[in-house]
């Protein structure tokens, strides 16, 4: 990867099992995706010398030549003058197998090879704090024993006091259930200090590789409606023990799964959109992933709930499925339902008083209802959520061929639909997704968004065999989207942000789907007035969001990106999001909003917007023709 990454993702599972580094990651401690110190240490010894190749200690270091990533992987290579060792951190959360998105297990290979010719006697130790079962360092004790993983030397550590999902909330680490760290075959295991840190360690020779593995039993996962939820991976009854002697065997074979799947990932994104097109679809994958938690509810229906990093760290959120669905809808569909799921619970139940989509449901980890304005209407983002909903249905049907998963909910469908028709042609004062700037009335990324909903209505209608009233909703879609060129358009061709605003300018991100469908609802001179405004209006780093400030939106600009018909354009807009990852300054877990200008994370609530699940938005290339 040529990028030069603002954070590379050692262990990338979920919200909670989280550890980051900068891009040299032997200069200072770990953390977790919030800021927070999650601090490990990483030492080689050889002949009878320590040498730091992770975190921070008063070791010499050994220093660090290259960092690469795929996928799945963090490769760091270190070299003195004895020996070149390297460190691959692996999270295989294959997106194509619901076991492996679960299970909470990471590994890290170690080996070696001498640099000056000579034998050499080399061990190496991995050690994992009491941060990683902590809050933060203080608030408890954190204790360890022994664990018992068949082919392995093991331990664990947790808190000393377990109150399982007993608080909800956003700039928080998981300080329930036990953190696992083995290691493959006969070493050593025991605790130690450091720093005034309480950690456990493994350690082990290298025969000229080990293999080291790391996984968390959180207990149970999501407090959902009221009921504590276990992960997808023990449905079945299987253990955390019996999980990580299953991942330290079957290695070989799932790295291979795992090469093949990064392989093509990077090959059919380079022949959509270019080299580093492909090198940020690698960068976001296992962010994406861990931004989520696969569970099984108490009818045994998958649930797989996305928490808002840094964002009020809401749970299930509407407008924040939506963007991240194009990585779900390219590999398996099934997750999109699993995160609708909730979202269709709700809106049914007694405790959601309008004919309106909800925004999120719950806080996470508790899954439990509305928290972002709940019961006020002057809160809610109506055109926003509805649209959203009814998109992201018709795009799971043509995913999968049918109507089927749609059936048990269409009167919602419907209902929102109508909300659409009634307030989507010129919406008045609401919120919606990109309110950053403040709330906008007339805005016609919402007009955009309804007319697209419709759009979407009409075409699972037609999967029901309602060709009469698909129709009629059709011929109001394409009254609608005549309007909106009416009275949207600037004179140089570009649209505006807000149809009572001549000149103004925003990403039309939400037409993407006219392009992916086909429907024909706008004309090409749209698509091409809108392409060229955003190259006028281009910074060194990335489109502005919209005329109000010089701030965007990754995700959005890649949507943008793709309502161009030459690749060039295409490539040059991508181009400006991989230079703002390439020189960020901000070390963050990839954020999604930055300065355009300045190639800095905008700085929002406790910490910007970070480890979002919304860069699954990048992957919408990849479903284009």
């Amino acid at each position: 990867m040529k990028m030069r990454v603002p954070y590379a993702p050692l262990v990338a599972i979920d919200p909670y099992f989280s550890i980051w580094a900068y891009d040299d990651i032997n200069g200072r401690y770990p953390d977790h995706w919030t800021g927070r110190r999650n601090a490990m240490r990483g030492t080689v010894t050889v002949d009878g010398k320590n040498y730091r190749f992770l975190g921070w200690s008063y070791d010499q270091v050994i220093p660090q030549v290259s960092l690469d990533m795929d996928a799945f992987s963090t490769v760091a290579v270190f070299r003195n003058e004895l020996i070149e060792l390297t460190a691959t951190f692996t999270s295989p959360t294959l997106i194509t197998d619901l076991y492996y998105a679960s299970r909470p297990v990471s590994y890290v290979k170690v080996s070696y090879k001498s640099v000056d010719g000579k034998d050499h006697k080399v061990s190496v130790r991995l050690s994992c704090s009491e941060e990683l079962v902590l809050n933060r360092q203080g608030e408890s004790r954190a204790v360890s024993q022994p664990a018992a993983i068949e082919g392995c030397t093991a331990i664990r550590i947790g808190n000393g006091i377990q109150k399982v999902l007993w608080r909800d909330g956003d700039d928080l680490r998981i300080d329930w259930g036990y953190c696992y760290l083995a290691v493959k075959g006969q070493g050593k295991c025991d605790w130690e200090v450091y720093d005034d840190l309480y950690a456990v360690y493994a350690e082990t020779e290298l025969n000229p590789d080990t293999l080291f593995a790391l996984g968390y039993d959180d207990i149970d996962s999501i407090l959902y409606f009221g009921k504590p939820a276990k992960a997808h991976w023990k449905k079945d009854g299987k253990t955390i023990e019996q999980a990580m002697a299953e991942a330290v065997a079957e290695y070989d074979a799932l790295m291979k799964k795992c090469r093949v799947f990064s392989d093509k990932l990077i090959a059919d994104a380079t022949e959509k959109g270019g080299e580093k097109y492909a090198e940020l679809l690698t960068l976001a994958y296992r962010q994406v992933m861990a931004a989520h938690k696969l569970i099984v509810d108490e009818n045994g229906q998958n649930i797989y709930i996305s928490k808002e990093c840094f964002s009020d760290g809401c749970a299930a959120t509407v407008d924040v499925t939506y963007p991240s669905a194009p990585l779900f809808l390219y590999y398996n569909s099934e997750l999109l339902k699993a995160m609708l799921r909730p979202v269709i619970r709700f809106a049914r139940s007694d405790d959601w008083e309008f004919d309106f989509a909800p925004h999120d449901v719950g806080r996470y980890p508790w899954v439990d209802g509305q928290r972002y304005y709940p019961h006020k209407l002057e809160g809610q983002m109506p055109v926003e959520e509805c649209g959203n909903m009814i998109i992201l249905s018709e795009a799971i049907c043509r995913a999968d061929g049918n109507a089927e998963f749609v059936k048990d909910f269409m009167d919602l469908l419907e209902q929102w639909k109508n909300y659409l028709v009634k307030f989507g042609l010129d919406p008045k004062s609401q919120l919606c997704t990109d309110d950053f700037a403040g709330r906008l009335a007339h805005n016609c990324n919402l007009s955009l968004k309804a007319i697209m909903g419709m759009a979407a209505f009409a075409e699972i209608l037609k999967r029901f065999g309602r060709e009469a009233e698909a129709q009629d909703l059709m011929a109001k879609t394409k009254e609608y989207a005549l309007s909106f060129c009416e009275r949207a358009k600037n004179p140089d061709g570009s649209y505006r942000l807000a149809f009572d605003k001549e000149g103004t300018f925003s990403l039309k991100y939400n037409a993407v789907w006219d392009k992916i469908w086909g429907t024909g609802l706008f004309p090409d001179d749209f698509y091409r007035g809108e392409i060229a405004r955003y190259r006028q209006e281009a910074l060194c780093f990335g489109v502005p969001l919209d005329s109000r400030k010089k701030f965007t939106k990754s995700d959005w600009e890649i949507w943008a990106a793709c309502l161009a018909d030459d690749k060039k354009d295409f490539e040059y807009l991508v181009g400006l999001v991989w230079n703002a990852f390439h020189t960020m300054h901000t070390r963050a877990p990839m954020p999604d909003w930055y300065e355009a200008d300045i190639s800095e994370m905008t700085l929002y609530s406790t910490g910007g917007f970070r480890h979002r699940s919304v860069q699954g938005g990048l992957f919408i290339k990849l479903m284009m023709d």
